[in-house]
């Protein structure tokens, strides 16, 4: 198995090892019949017989879940454990021609099993493949919205924000409700799980208005730095962004037509 996308530093040595197991495993079993032959195929499993293991004799495979690829399989790897597992659905292709060496799947355990050093090459052989597709999941998650500060709760008429400060972070209120003041005038509210602050930091500018909790609240404080890498790598960062600075458009759009209408002699 090799991993699409940049290796960790281990994962070389890690998969030359293990490429070498399956032929250690099935060393002294005899094939339960002929050599299998595809000029390609889009989902191997599906050609497969559920009751045999088979070894990748030649060839390459793309092993895809929810039609994303995330690894290949090549000569000397062991193809078919996943069956008749409750795992997610992976798909093995392949664009050029294969050849499939099958055993008899409870051949194949009764012969591991067998020998407690075969059985200790099989437990390696798992391990090391469950190491390097975590590898593979912690580096494709994103990122936890969270900050390095943690969690703050403060009480009711505390100010967030103060208008005319410099922008060095954002918040966010985890519970609570808070108000956003120009001038001393309330402009608008601001509820619990959104993201605000936010404008200033990305232009710049000191804070065009004051927010103020309107009851106790549990506030979450992240550095302008750790936001602005946030932002650019979590898609749901910049999805409540975006629709945060939706509604306060929509906001400001509805004051200034209001103003308008007071304005306009009758």
């Amino acid at each position: 198995m090799y991993l699409l996308g940049e290796q960790p530093a281990y994962a070389d040595a890690l998969i030359n090892r293990l490429q070498n197991i399956p032929a250690r495993l099935l060393e002294g079993l005899a094939p339960c019949g002929p050599s299998l032959e595809f000029s390609a195929v889009e989902d191997l499993g599906a050609a497969l017989p559920s009751d045999q293991l088979f070894m990748l004799e030649n060839g390459l495979l793309h092993g895809c879940i929810n039609h994303r690829a995330l690894f290949y399989l090549h000569e000397g790897d062991l193809i078919g454990l996943r069956q008749d597992m409750q795992l997610p659905r992976c798909r093995l292709r392949s664009d050029n021609p294969l050849v499939l060496t099958p055993y008899l799947r409870s051949a194949v355990f009764q012969h591991i099993y067998a020998d407690p050093r075969r059985s200790e090459l099989f437990l390696q052989y798992m391990a090391g493949q469950t190491a390097l597709l975590s590898d593979a999941v912690a580096r494709l998650k994103q990122p936890e919205f969270r900050s390095t500060h943690g969690f703050q709760r403060v009480a009711s008429g505390e100010a967030l924000i103060r208008q005319g400060d410099e922008a060095d972070h954002v918040l966010v209120i985890i519970e609570g409700h808070a108000e956003a003041f120009v001038d001393g005038l309330k402009v608008g509210d601001v509820p619990k799980e959104e993201i605000f602050g936010a404008m200033a930091v990305f232009t710049g500018e000191r804070r065009n208005a004051s927010v103020v909790t309107s009851e106790p609240s549990t506030i979450m404080r992240i550095p302008k730095d750790q936001f602005m890498s946030l932002a650019q790598s979590n898609p749901k960062i910049a999805s409540s962004l975006i629709n945060s600075m939706a509604r306060r458009i929509d906001l400001l759009n509805k004051q200034v037509a209001q103003l308008s209408a007071l304005k306009t002699p009758h």
